[in-house]
């Protein structure tokens, strides 16, 4: 049985009661001892969370923007500003989805973070693709990376370690900075609420976790973060993400850039689809009845066909349950979903199902 892997972190779980989890190999924490009340937290005040598990690979060469031009489907000509961030599919000659990813300009090159359960057919790719560019491609393990989310935490932050606070303050949303030699701070967001990403040296991040506890931050665990991302209309461990599905069937079209000349992987496929039409289309479900809506479940819609849920799970927010769909693209505002041999309407609604801890959808 292959042992799994320990983040930077694990130490600092162990002593705050966190209960571990196998996530794609990794210890990872599902809670603290109440997914409720980390959720609640994130909401309504601060908390952190452990995403140390995450692909890190630097990018350095005199090719490597050649490279991320063709790799990536969104323009990494659009970063022009050292530190500053481009969220991207990462498509492949069909235009499927291999992964989503964030790119970083930084000053030795670029930096990308994609996801734990993608890695090695991600670097796979990575290095197929890279080869004839005459690129060095880095995975470095020495680096933490700690998201800080909700609505105070950039307050609890700052208290935590004041001589960030002009870098921090002045970073606007997708830039990121250098606020120590070694320690990286950038204004992503992980859970749909405010919020950074850490990235910091591995040595110091058991003292980093600690000392944010002391200031007031939350430990919370993949549970909370499951309920926050969903609520957010975010899907879960990538399950909108399939070599057989392309970005405009999965609300992700915002991640492509068609009108220039530039050539990337998919984007012939993803011209002819758009000029087909795409059959599908991603929406939210809400269940104000009793019942819990999951992954796999096929939704019905009369005169449409069907599609499936992606990802589902009960809302703290609203107090019942909501879930991510691919359903034809016709679908209006109802459908139906077997629950445990019942068929059972739901109301169909745009995503997000919760911005900054309110409903936003009639």
């Amino acid at each position: 049985m292959t042992q799994l892997l320990r983040t930077p972190f694990y130490d600092a779980h162990l002593a705050s009661g966190a209960k571990l989890v196998d996530f794609f190999g990794w210890h990872l924490p599902i809670h603290y001892g109440s997914q409720m009340k980390e959720h609640e937290c994130v909401r309504t005040d601060a908390g952190m969370f452990d995403v140390s598990h995450m692909t890190i690979t630097d990018v350095t060469g005199e090719k490597a923007k050649a490279w991320l031009s063709l790799l990536l489907s969104n323009d990494i000509a659009k970063l022009t500003v050292e530190g500053k961030a481009l969220y991207s599919g990462l498509l492949n000659e069909q235009g499927g989805i291999i992964d989503d990813l964030i790119v970083y300009l930084m000053p030795f090159g670029y930096r990308m973070v994609s996801n734990a359960g993608t890695r090695e057919k991600v670097l796979s790719w990575f290095a197929k693709t890279g080869e004839s560019f005459g690129i060095t491609l880095h995975n470095p393990d020495d680096i933490a990376i700690l998201a800080i989310q909700g609505p105070k935490a950039v307050e609890k932050l700052l208290a935590a370690k004041p001589a960030w606070t002009e870098k921090v303050q002045a970073l606007k949303p997708f830039v990121g900075t250098y606020v120590e030699d070694k320690v990286f701070v950038a204004r992503t967001g992980y859970t749909g609420e405010d919020g950074v990403e850490v990235l910091l040296p591995a040595s110091e991040a058991v003292a980093f976790f600690n000392l944010l506890k002391e200031h007031g931050i939350t430990p919370c665990g993949l549970g909370a973060r499951d309920t926050l991302r969903l609520e957010a209309g975010m899907n879960l461990y990538g399950h909108d993400m399939d070599e057989h599905t392309t970005p405009f069937e999965v609300g992700m079209a915002w991640t492509v850039t068609l009108k220039d000349d530039r050539s990337f992987f998919g984007k012939e496929a993803l011209l002819k689809q758009k000029e087909a039409g795409v059959s599908l289309k991603q929406v939210g479900l809400v269940l104000e009845t009793k019942g819990v809506l999951r992954e796999g479940m096929k939704v019905s819609v009369d005169g449409q066909g069907e599609g499936v849920i992606t990802s589902g799970t009960f809302s703290p927010t609203l107090g019942y349950s909501v879930a991510i769909a691919r359903v034809p693209s016709g679908t209006e505002d109802q459908a139906s979903v077997d629950l445990r041999g019942t068929p059972t309407i739901v109301r169909v609604v745009k995503l997000p199902f919760v911005r900054n801890g309110k409903k936003v959808f009639d």
